[in-house]
């Protein structure tokens, strides 16, 4: 296994490699470029010649730095031979472990390959089965899956695997977390044993290198951050809260600003509640998780997307699939068990370069988890000294309010439960205007 790890060179490469360098084909230059896309990230900037050669590739890097694009794009260009496709037989076969994220890479095969004479498709579970079988038969290039669907194509004789010349597993860790090793050695089983493997992931763990070495030859591996970091674009901090006090806290964080918030729940029944909650005060927001079917979820996530609703509940398995350009805030309301899943959710904000902030809800039984989060990405996350930390005035810019004007209300917990609630509700009688002015404005209407 051939390594490429360049840690000293990596803002050389984000401020003077562009798109041009990487022998990219001119039709998909205009393609990025109406996408407005000017410079590669360090991932692409390494995994797009890499690829293009011709070799197995493994690549990690942080979530949020632009992976997709650094195999959508030469997969596209190794792609374009002007070969019209056969019934059921694609050529590239693409796995995610969520629907969300088949759906976005998908997306972005189109979004790229406008210019390009390539077809793609994308087949998940919880809808029709039909419609996919139909597209299949009338001739694809690229096919993104998630495995369980692909199965239930290949058993109904829709899908055929012996045209595959490139096979790409994005997220990998996210599919053996998810328990999709079985299926997804079952198809490998079923692919060409001469073919191009790209794995790209976030983490890459010693399961993950353990299912490399049996589907790669001798990969290039590009590991353009450090493993199990956080992006730096990410401003990190934790309210110590209790638990029964996090919707309420919730509540008058949201009330300060008129931004888009993404807030994750360890189940899909709190998430409901949470979401419940917080339409209740008038705050619009939708939940998202496995119990929703998949209209359901790609309604919400669609308004999100157009700004219909201020806040996003989502539950892990959506973490890895959702992409929003410019989110500005991520909220973990329940600390996550697993420590990486904390990278995967908080990469949700700071995308491609772009500012973001992380806040933490940890109660005393959560410290734990806390811990070792930051462990894992060897960090300090900083205490929020109070409610408003950190919040925006009339120009965006972050805001301390001095001490003595602090209502600490919901992270002091050794006042008297009486007085507390007394103070609470002078709170939320008080008039206090709005803080923040979005960028697009939230519909707040309720049906």
């Amino acid at each position: 296994m051939v390594q490429v790890c360049f840690p000293q060179i990596i803002d050389q490469v984000q401020i003077f490699m562009q798109f041009n360098q990487l022998g990219i084909s001119k039709s998909l230059l205009r393609a990025i470029k109406q996408s407005g896309y000017t410079v590669p990230t360090s991932i692409q900037a390494q995994s797009i010649p890499a690829v293009l050669s011709g070799r197995d590739v493994m690549a990690a890097a942080q979530t949020g730095t632009g992976k997709t694009a650094g195999f959508t794009l030469p997969l596209l260009q190794l792609l374009n031979t002007n070969k019209k496709p056969s019934p059921s037989m694609p050529r590239a076969l693409i796995l995610t472990p969520t629907r969300e994220l088949a759906a976005q890479v998908e997306e972005s095969i189109r979004t790229y390959g406008i210019n390009e004479p390539l077809s793609s498709a994308v087949v998940f579970g919880g809808v029709n089965i039909r419609p996919q079988i139909k597209s299949l038969k009338s001739g694809i290039d690229i096919l993104v899956a998630t495995p369980g669907r692909l199965l239930d194509l290949q058993r109904e004789k829709a899908v055929y695997f012996s045209g595959i010349k490139i096979l790409v597993l994005d997220e990998a860790d996210r599919m053996l977390d998810m328990g999709f090793i079985h299926d997804v050695t079952r198809i490998i089983k079923m692919l060409p044993a001469k073919r191009q493997n790209l794995m790209f992931s976030a983490t890459f763990s010693k399961e993950v290198r353990t299912l490399a070495k049996t589907i790669c030859i001798k990969p290039l591996e590009i590991d353009a951050n450090p493993r199990n970091s956080t992006v730096d674009t990410i401003e990190q901090s934790y309210y110590s809260v209790p638990q029964g006090d996090k919707t309420d806290l919730l509540i008058r964080l949201l009330k300060k600003s008129n931004e888009q918030v993404l807030v994750f729940s360890r189940t899909k029944h709190r998430a409901d509640r949470i979401s419940k909650a917080l339409n209740k005060e008038k705050i619009n927001a939708v939940a998202i998780h496995g119990n929703k079917s998949q209209n359901q979820r790609t309604s919400s996530l669609e308004g999100f997307k157009k700004y219909k609703h201020q806040v996003m509940v989502a539950t892990d398995i959506a973490a890895r699939g959702i992409d929003i350009d410019q989110l500005p805030i991520v909220i973990n309301f329940d600390m996550p068990h697993v420590p990486e899943d904390y990278v995967h959710r908080i990469g949700r904000t700071g995308r491609a370069g772009s500012n973001g902030r992380a806040f933490s809800f940890v109660s005393d039984d959560e410290k734990k988890q806390l811990a070792n989060i930051e462990h894992l990405i060897k960090q300090k996350i900083k205490l929020a000294d109070n409610v408003e930390d950190q919040l925006f005035d009339e120009n965006n810019e972050t805001k301390s309010i001095p001490q003595k004007t602090l209502d600490k209300t919901l992270i002091e917990k050794t006042e008297p439960l009486k007085e507390l609630q007394k103070r609470r509700r002078k709170f939320r009688n008080k008039k206090r205007p709005r803080l923040g002015i979005a960028k697009n404005p939230i519909e707040t209407n309720h049906a």
